[in-house]
C-alpha cells in the first residue's frame, strides 16, 4: 500500500510520520510533502503534488485546513482516501510526544498504518 502524510511544510510532522512507519513497517511504502509553497520553499523540502496524491492509496494529514487545501485544488477527488490524525502544529521533528501522538492517532489503523 502507498500512503502519503501531509503537513504545512513537511518539516516536522509528515516528516516525521514517514521516517517513523518507514522503520516499522517495510510492507508498505511511505512518503511525505508539505501542502504550502510558500512554507516548502523555506524549509526546503517537498511539495506535495496531484501525482502524489493519486500515486497514495492512503493520506493522512493533520488539519482540517489540510484537507481544504487539497480541495481547494483538487475538488472531491481525493477525499476518500484522506483521514485526519488531527495533531498540530506544535512539536519539533521527531519529537517524543509527537511520535507517541502519531502511533495513537494510528493504533485504531492497524491495517493502514502497520
Amino acid at each position: 500500500m502507498n500512503i502519503l502524510f501531509l503537513c504545512t511544510a513537511n518539516k516536522q510532522r509528515s516528516r516525521t510520520a514517514e521516517e517513523l512507519f518507514s522503520a516499522l513497517d517495510k510492507a508498505n511504502t511511505y512518503q511525505s510533502a508539505g501542502l504550502s509553497a510558500k512554507y516548502v520553499a523555506k524549509a526546503n523540502t517537498t511539495l506535495c503534488t496531484e501525482e502524489m496524491l493519486a500515486w497514495a492509496d492512503k493520506i493522512y494529514v493533520f488539519e482540517n485546513a489540510h484537507i481544504e487545501r487539497i480541495k481547494k485544488y483538487t475538488g472531491d477527488a481525493f477525499l476518500s482516501k484522506i483521514l485526519n490524525l488531527q495533531i498540530k502544529d506544535e512539536y519539533q521533528y521527531f519529537q517524543r510526544e509527537l511520535i507517541l501522538l502519531i502511533l495513537e492517532r494510528c493504533s485504531f489503523l492497524q491495517n493502514e498504518c502497520l
